[in-house]
């Protein structure tokens, strides 16, 4: 059975040309062009994930997703402008589980969808195969547990909530401790190759990750700047 997006934006080119490349991936899509739609037909029929716009009209993205998490926890993707830091905060503050920035790749967010869609599908198995298939996917780098399979990520036991961006940020320079890792290459990690991101937005997500880790633990320190170089994780 195809998996159900519901895609809401206030942009109708959006709507048709992202409909289509998902549709195209076999997602069956459903779109809406206000928030207040948008929620009307989430609750008529849940979905798998949410891609959603922060401004529209009517209703926007925040007031929709505030709405939402009263009643679900389904994955949403936001969608931003370039100058909407503040909103990307606060969206994901109050449980956006990822976003991206416009002009944006559709590669690039059908690789995030299969990435949330793939976590949410792990999160609902239990047995034991899936607990010895999990031990081959983590990543052990002294207090940090990364969990490969569900992009998911625990310091000292304490489960720190990344999105799919920031994870496969930290992932990246994790998997060579010590090793320095410019923007360039950890632009090509989360976000592919040939697509161009400003520099500030890696030093953005990174400030954002430390500020996650300093919440469960005061003194992390394990991700160092190199200024003018890029960015590494001690070694033990």
């Amino acid at each position: 059975m195809s998996q159900k997006i519901s895609l809401i934006d206030d942009d109708r080119n959006i709507l048709t040309s992202v409909s289509m490349a998902l549709e195209a991936e076999g997602y069956e899509v459903k779109t809406y062009n206000d928030g207040e739609e948008g929620l009307k037909g989430i609750a008529a029929a849940t979905p798998d994930l949410v891609v959603l716009d922060i401004k529209m009209p009517r209703m926007d993205g925040m007031e929709v997703l505030s709405r939402l998490r009263e009643k679900s926890g389904v994955p949403v993707i936001f969608l931003t402008s370039k100058d909407d830091e503040v909103d990307e905060v606060i969206g994901l503050r109050m449980g956006a589980d990822d976003y991206i920035t416009k002009p944006f790749s559709q590669r690039l967010l059908i690789e995030r969808i299969r990435a949330l869609l793939r976590r949410e599908s792990l999160k609902k198995q239990d047995g034991a195969s899936v607990a010895n298939d999990d031990k081959k996917n983590k990543i052990v780098r002294g207090q940090l547990v990364l969990d490969d399979s569900r992009h998911e990520c625990s310091w000292g036991g304490r489960f720190v909530d990344l999105t799919v961006t920031e994870y496969l940020l930290l992932k990246s320079l994790v998997q060579r401790p010590g090793h320095v890792k410019n923007r360039d290459q950890l632009i090509d990690m989360a976000y592919g190759e040939n697509i161009y991101v400003d520099d500030r937005t890696i030093d953005s997500h990174i400030k954002r990750i430390r500020k996650k880790f300093r919440v469960v633990d005061s003194d992390f320190s394990q991700i160092e700047t190199l200024y003018g170089v890029g960015y590494k994780y001690k070694e033990e």
